[in-house]
């Protein structure tokens, strides 16, 4: 009983960042599809739902769809509900801004323009109070405190230097301006090289490689593959040019975490029409805590009402190594807990949209 409660203390980032990322996901503009949308059937079918699954989704229960993971440090889980509202109040819900009241953890959140500068992400920054964080932030070594690449840890002594004997309001100003550069700075690699310019995180052994969990997670979303093959494709290979009626933003979040701000960045694809959306969101950068993590929506009209699959996986090391099997378990239920509670939610705000 000891083991398994100290096991469940390592896993709040994986229950945290869940709930807000179905949040900023959803709140985009609407463009048409190039191809039709497959019928909600049609992906019952392909997931292999049982009978008595179907049942639950008919009576508004909430439905575990089977998803396998891919590697040790990945987690996976999908959830299916039946909602009595058509695609078109939900995507008129979406739009709304509704969701955001969902996630009281969101510190701070805004779009990234395509040229930008450093200052576009002040949202992120560290308060006086936060003074401890941004400290740390200036001794970091390789490690899972921070996800940091080892030219940005350089980086960040050669700043400690020069901050020697600066007062600490100095010191939280500087540290939070050195950050937001070091999130432009891995915009503009991904937005030029896509996941190829993703750079690793330094740790104690070998790096932890974002750019290589997301493409594993993409690779392994079969579904997508077979019923979007062009969008999957440009998703892959981000920044190759996305099929028409696509739309892609960008985005960053200062989110607390393991009650700490953390820095996100997020790329986002989305398809809608009248009969439904497909939506697709990678992290491709995290502060800390877990290193990338992907979600693919779908909203398909069903009887009188819509169906919505929900399919994510993250990659942390906090579930690789030894007692990785329990890991996983913990890490597998916390992740459908908050999922579930996103659905929850979700429904309970349609009812009176």
């Amino acid at each position: 009983m000891d083991k398994l409660a100290n096991a469940r203390k390592g896993y709040p980032a994986h229950a945290a960042f869940y709930r807000s990322f179905l949040v900023p996901l959803l709140l985009s503009s609407v463009a048409a599809f190039a191809a039709p949308l497959p019928t909600a059937k049609e992906v019952i079918t392909a997931l292999s739902l049982k009978q008595d699954q179907v049942a639950k989704l008919d009576r508004g229960e909430i439905v575990a769809l089977e998803i396998s993971e891919a590697t040790q440090k990945e987690l996976a889980m999908g959830l299916a509900i039946y909602l009595p509202s058509p695609p078109a109040k939900l995507i008129a819900y979406f739009k709304s801004g509704k969701l955001a009241t969902i996630d009281p953890d969101i510190i701070a959140q805004g779009q990234v323009r395509l040229d930008p500068v450093a200052d576009d992400f002040k949202g992120f920054g560290y308060t006086f109070k936060q003074s401890d964080e941004a400290g740390d932030l200036l001794n970091a070594t390789a490690g899972d405190r921070f996800n940091l690449s080892s030219a940005e840890i350089q980086g960040l002594a050669l700043l400690k230097k020069k901050l020697a004997g600066a007062d600490k309001a100095a010191l939280v100003a500087a540290a939070s301006q050195h950050y937001r550069e070091i999130l432009l700075q891995r915009w503009q690699a991904y937005r030029k090289e896509g996941l190829t310019g993703i750079a690793p995180y330094a740790r104690n052994g070998a790096e932890a490689s974002p750019a290589k969990e997301l493409h594993t997670a993409t690779t392994s979303s079969k579904l997508f593959e077979g019923y979007f093959p062009d969008l999957y494709k440009a998703w892959l290979n981000h920044p190759n040019k996305l099929p028409s009626g696509a739309d892609e933003q960008f985005y960053w979040l200062n989110r607390k975490v393991e009650d700490r701000p953390t820095a996100i960045l997020s790329h986002r694809v989305l398809q809608t029409s009248d009969t439904g959306s497909v939506i697709l969101a990678r992290q491709f950068y995290v502060g800390h805590s877990y290193n990338s993590s992907q979600l693919i929506v779908g909203c398909l009209p069903y009887r009188n009402g819509s169906i919505i699959f929900y399919g994510h996986r993250t990659s942390t090391d906090q579930v690789a190594g030894m007692g990785s099997s329990l890991k996983h378990s913990i890490g597998r239920d916390q992740m459908k807990g908050e999922m579930t509670k996103n659905l929850m939610r979700l429904r309970s705000s349609i009812q009176s949209y």
